[in-house]
């Protein structure tokens, strides 16, 4: 980063440790210590494993990764103890003097995690828990959070065959393009039920359910149309009808996906792609945009995309659910994964990146998404990223970290327009923004609506009971 350019400055102070009355707080002393803490448990069962193998690498694994446990262990120290947020090391990967560049610029206090930007900081850590990694021989390749995305893809299963009977049908339908200009037509209706279970598929954020039981997962991906019109009544702005209307000017368009967590979440952003390109006459291409490392526990990485697609066919993986598939149930599976398979080879389906790219591997812009920067400053910073989205028929951007990213993580009041929030992102894309509340900042509603929701739930901006859709149309030069 140039250290003398001028990034966007929200007219409002953006969130930050030192209120401790702000979800930010929370971070800092009770999720991020968990999320370390879950790594050190993950990297201490792979360690134990070393010491029964027969690998003649093992011994050299098996010091790199005490050393590594020593590294995690004295970041917790930091955090709990009034610690700076130091200078990154140079890893040869992506993304490092974009963070020490900025660092450089604040003072001693502004450095201290107990009063850090929020959003710089929770990008700093997974970049510097990546670098725990980068730097050694034998775990370059290992991804941390693995473990934790494939149990929650195998424990949503329910949801997963809804969604693909639901979805499988659809396919099949001849009648369901009849009429789709006029109001309340199949096709419309189809769209708000896959577009709602993709809105609501954000719940499974692991980052923020760190300490969730399994079995508490049901709840938060109740799926089926009478299930979503009592969501939808949870959606505090409901831009949804708008992007209806600009979905209906498309033809043959190019939809882009910038991800957010793998698992179940991708699980529904691939439905919803399918459903677009298979059922819609809008669109025949959709992109997807994943993390280049492991970000934020359960954001999405290259080898996750392959992932959720290959397993769906691998009749064992959910044998262990409760309970276990159908045959019938398998079967729609593999239906939907066959088709998602011929998605890609067709090029339908496209990732941003190679899909066998590494991690921390460089890519000409999949590496902006895991910069601290805020999306109001990709004009500035990513410019020929905003030049390719601009080429997309519509941009949907994913999750509670894509929302705080696009405007910028400040304190805005709550009716401030979301084009407002956005600053100079604003009308450079068509872009829509499903999020579901997991973090204080927030804009877009109508007045008086926060108000009512406050005086119902005190926890109505962090809990992810309550969502916004936010749309934002392209302007036309």
């Amino acid at each position: 980063m140039d250290k003398k350019m001028d990034l966007f400055q929200p007219p409002y102070p953006r969130y930050s440790p030192q209120n401790k009355e702000s979800f930010a707080y929370t971070t800092l002393i009770k999720r991020w210590p968990s999320i370390l803490t879950n790594i050190i448990s993950t990297l201490s069962n792979e360690t134990h494993k070393l010491h029964s193998s027969h690998d003649v690498n093992s011994e050299e694994k098996l010091e790199e990764g005490k050393k590594m446990i020593e590294k995690l262990a004295l970041l917790i120290y930091e955090m709990g103890h009034g610690g700076e947020l130091t200078p990154l090391e140079n890893d040869h990967e992506p993304n490092i003097s974009c963070y020490n560049d900025e660092l450089s610029l604040w003072s001693p206090l502004q450095r201290k995690w107990t009063h850090a930007n929020w959003l710089f900081a929770e990008c700093y850590l997974y970049r510097r828990i990546r670098q725990v990694f980068s730097l050694t021989r034998h775990w370059r390749s290992f991804d941390p959070f693995f473990y934790q995305k494939e149990d929650t893809y195998r424990s949503s299963l329910g949801a997963i065959v809804h969604l693909a009977q639901a979805l499988n049908s659809m396919v099949e339908r001849t009648d369901l393009q009849v009429g789709y200009g006029s109001a309340g037509s199949p096709l419309e209706m189809a769209f708000l039920e896959m577009i709602q279970s993709d809105l609501w598929g954000n719940a499974t954020d692991l980052s923020l359910l760190v300490d969730l039981k399994y079995e508490d997962l049901k709840q938060l991906q109740a799926v089926g149309a009478k299930a979503q019109a009592e969501q939808a009544k949870l959606i505090l702005r409901n831009d949804l009808p708008k992007v209806w209307e600009h979905l209906k000017t498309l033809r043959g368009a190019r939809v882009d996906v910038v991800l957010d967590n793998a698992g179940f979440e991708l699980y529904t952003d691939l439905i919803l792609a399918d459903f677009l390109v298979s059922c819609t006459p809008f669109v025949n291409e959709v992109v997807f945009h994943p993390k280049s490392i492991p970000w934020f526990v359960s954001d999405v990485v290259p080898f996750d995309f392959t992932w959720a697609i290959d397993i769906l066919l691998d009749e064992s993986f959910f044998s262990t659910a409760s309970p276990p598939p159908t045959p019938t149930e398998l079967e729609s599976l593999a239906v939907l994964a066959t088709r998602w398979k011929g998605h890609l080879a067709s090029g339908a389906f496209k990732l941003s990146v190679p899909l066998d790219t590494p991690l921390g591997g460089d890519t000409p812009t999949g590496g902006f998404w895991t910069t601290q920067y805020a999306y109001q400053d990709m004009p500035l910073v990513a410019p020929k990223l905003v030049e390719e989205l601009g080429k997309s028929g519509l941009v949907i951007f994913k999750g509670d970290l894509n929302y705080r990213k696009l405007i910028g993580d400040a304190a805005w009041p709550p009716t401030t327009p979301f084009d407002t929030a956005l600053g100079p992102l604003a009308g450079t894309m068509n872009l829509v923004s499903l999020r579901t509340n997991k973090a204080d900042t927030i804009c877009g509603l109508d007045e008086g609506v926060a108000e009512k929701v406050e005086a119902q739930d005190k926890d109505w901006r962090v809990s992810g009971k309550y969502a916004v859709i936010s749309f934002s149309p392209k302007r036309i030069s």
